[in-house]
């Protein structure tokens, strides 16, 4: 380690410059290595007596000042020193300085001393303890300078806090694109946030997101995420059924109604939705408020509806845009060159799975949609 950062090292410890975990590793450093103990002792004292220096020239530059005005002012005066007397007062006036300037001195000559005696009481130029000796400090200091140029780079580097938002609503989308990470979601979530919208995982990690397809007929809306913080899904599970749902088909339903996703199931009720619309289709299972957008599976893997609505007079009775649907929004967002390579996944890795196991594949992939 170089003398003159060990010396900055020191200093910095000394005037209380060094965070916690800095401070804790020099003082274990301290104890176990004595050498480095006695320089930070050593280097206490010499800043101690500079400043004790400093102090007092500071005051006597002070007195010199105060007199050298009074004198001009011609409040006193101030004979001149003759002969011996001169020799005196020069003396006095700077021999703190001439003793300083000789105690340097002298430790070069000890030094300088010491090294010829060394060279010469060693005829035969042995000096393999003495470079043993040295590369051993060294590789000590170089270390202490390695542990603590980590731990300056820890404490200089903090992580960055990404601000939430927290929002007025919450609803449910999935991912229908792993490569370009599109996201499906009703248009009447949208509406909700004209200004900003964030999606948010199960872990609570939110990602920008911008909307880039909304369709208030058929309240359907595509979505980006825009986010480079956004770590890239495999191809999803799960396909888009391209056909007609089947009555009494078994489905279940997977969104955020609460703060954590939430499992529901049932049935195809009915083909078409209220008043006949065919481009829902009604269920019979349970939803709440933010489960709009959640995705309609059935057994074999497929999505073949996004949640939309339920009535409100009738318990268990829940109308769903049918997943064809999906497929017109898809064809409306590839014209536009920048989105034209959106693509859906056609065969599900869910079919031939049990339940619980279609859970844990597809729940990576179902995420809260936030906004204002």
């Amino acid at each position: 380690m170089d003398d003159i950062l060990l010396a900055d090292t020191i200093e910095r410890y000394i005037k209380g410059e060094m965070n916690d975990s800095e401070k804790t590793y020099f003082e274990e450093m301290r104890q176990k290595n004595p050498e480095l103990d006695q320089q930070v002792v050593e280097q206490i004292f010499f800043l101690a007596e500079l400043n004790k220096y400093s102090s007092l020239k500071n005051f006597k530059h002070s007195i010199h000042e105060t007199v050298s005005k009074l004198v001009d002012e011609g409040l006193i005066t101030k004979n001149s020193l003759r002969g011996t007397a001169k020799i005196i007062y020069l003396w006095n006036k700077h021999k703190r300085t001439i003793a300083v300037a000789a105690s340097i001195a002298g430790i070069v000559s000890i030094f300088s001393a010491s090294t010829i005696s060394f060279f010469s009481n060693n005829k035969n130029n042995n000096i393999k303890p003495l470079v043993e000796k040295i590369k051993e400090q060294d590789d000590k200091y170089k270390k202490l300078e390695k542990e603590i140029g980590k731990l300056n780079t820890n404490s200089i580097t903090p992580k960055i806090v990404k601000p939430r938002l927290e929002s007025k609503f919450r609803a449910t989308g999935f991912l229908i694109d792993a490569n370009n990470n599109f996201i499906v979601t009703n248009a009447h979530v949208l509406n909700e946030a004209p200004h900003q919208l964030v999606i948010e995982n199960s872990k609570g990690e939110q990602f920008k997101a911008i909307s880039v397809y909304v369709n208030t007929d058929n309240d359907l809306a595509i979505i980006k995420v825009i986010d480079e913080d956004f770590k890239r899904l495999p191809a999803p599970p799960y396909s888009i059924r391209k056909g007609h749902t089947d009555l009494g088909e078994q489905i279940y339903t997977l969104g955020f109604p609460k703060q954590e996703i939430v499992y529901g199931e049932g049935y195809v009720s009915a083909k078409n939705g209220y008043n006949m619309d065919s481009v829902y289709c009604q269920l019979s299972t349970s939803v709440n408020e933010g489960n709009s957008g959640s995705p309609v599976i059935n057994k074999r893997g497929e999505v073949i509806g996004i949640i939309s609505s339920r009535e409100t007079n009738a318990e268990g009775v829940v109308f769903a845009v049918k997943s064809s649907n999906v497929y017109n929004a898809i064809e409306e967002v590839r014209k536009n060159k920048e989105y034209e390579k959106i693509r859906i996944t056609s065969n599900p890795s869910l079919k031939g799975t049990e339940r619980v196991g279609q859970i844990k594949k597809v729940e990576d992939y179902i995420f809260m949609i936030k906004g204002n």
